[in-house]
């Protein structure tokens, strides 16, 4: 029966642990996503009065051509591939309100981080004190297990 219990908690122990490390790499996906976006932000302040330069232009990933800016008119994805025309202000207060979203998720997903490390605590300390005992070690006398000298055989300490 114990060793039943035993697996059961160390299941239980490996799901948490699976969930936690889950939760980290999102929170991780969303923090480099907050990053991201703050450099596009950036990125956009270059371009302002930059109509007539010339500026490198990235292609994929880590490919650039040699562009000239004819306008600070700017098309951007609003998803499932359609694009509208945005200027360049409008652009920084679309990514501002996405920082602002993926900020609100990064949140949550540290309080649900936090809400398990917290069921994880409860979980560890009912199983530390399933021997009948109180919360911080007291026997049915109100002593701690060390300290009692009881000689009632209901005192459930352990010491008689």
């Amino acid at each position: 029966m114990e060793q039943d219990n035993q697996q059961e908690l160390l299941f239980k122990f490996s799901m948490y642990e699976r969930q936690i490390r889950e939760l980290q790499q999102q929170i991780e996906a969303v923090e480099k996503g907050i990053l991201d976006l703050n450099n596009l932000n950036f990125g956009l302040d270059e371009l302002i009065g930059g109509e007539g330069k010339e500026i490198y232009a990235p292609m994929g990933k880590g490919i650039f051509v040699r562009a000239k800016l004819i306008s600070e008119e700017l098309n951007v994805d609003i998803g499932d591939g359609n694009m509208v025309k945005k200027s360049i202000p409008d652009t920084k207060k679309l990514i501002e309100e996405q920082v602002k979203k993926l900020g609100q998720v990064k949140r949550e997903m540290e309080m649900n981080l936090e809400q398990l490390g917290e069921e994880i605590t409860g979980m560890m300390s009912s199983q530390e004190h399933s021997c009948g005992c109180g919360e911080h070690g007291e026997c049915g006398c109100g002593h701690n297990h060390e300290e009692c000298d009881c000689d009632d055989d209901e005192c459930g300490c352990g010491k008689n």
